[in-house]
């Protein structure tokens, strides 16, 4: 596995790092997002959408599990499991069309969902370090 850890100190920091992900992001690619609750899963996501030419507001689809944004270069599937409550609810909002299709997806709180991941996907760990600071973030991108 080939990990990278970058550094940020300021929400405009972690958007921005998104931002990139999402310029770079090609069809199929899957994205996990894993990171405790007020760590800026959100912000690295509207980054990433902001990256795929998505100009619409993004936020977290914790109550519907999937947003699908279709304005940028490419479909963004947007997935918050966090109350997931069989895995079995993914087939019913069809996450393989998601996972296979056209565009990137990501999955946060993934670790929920962890039997039904592709093969291969990045996944994205966001982690605080008080002692660091406020703002300070630790984000770690690791091929799997």
């Amino acid at each position: 596995m080939n990990t990278t850890t970058i550094e940020t100190h300021s929400s405009e920091e972690t958007f921005e790092f998104g931002k990139r992900i999402g310029e770079n992001a090609q069809p199929g690619q899957v994205y996990t997002l894993i990171g405790d609750l007020g760590v800026g899963k959100t912000v690295f996501t509207q980054g990433v959408a902001k990256g795929l030419g998505i100009e619409g507001p993004v936020n977290s689809p914790t109550f519907t599990i999937l947003q699908v944004y279709e304005d940028g270069r490419i479909p963004f599937y947007h997935f918050d499991v966090y109350r997931i409550g069989d895995v079995s609810e993914m087939d019913e909002i069809g996450y393989e069309d998601c996972f296979y299709g056209s565009g990137i997806s990501l999955v946060e709180w993934a670790n929920l969902v962890e039997e039904i991941l592709p093969e291969h996907y990045t996944e994205i760990r966001i982690e605080k370090d008080l002692s660091k600071g406020l703002d300070y973030r630790l984000i770690s991108m690791t091929q799997i």
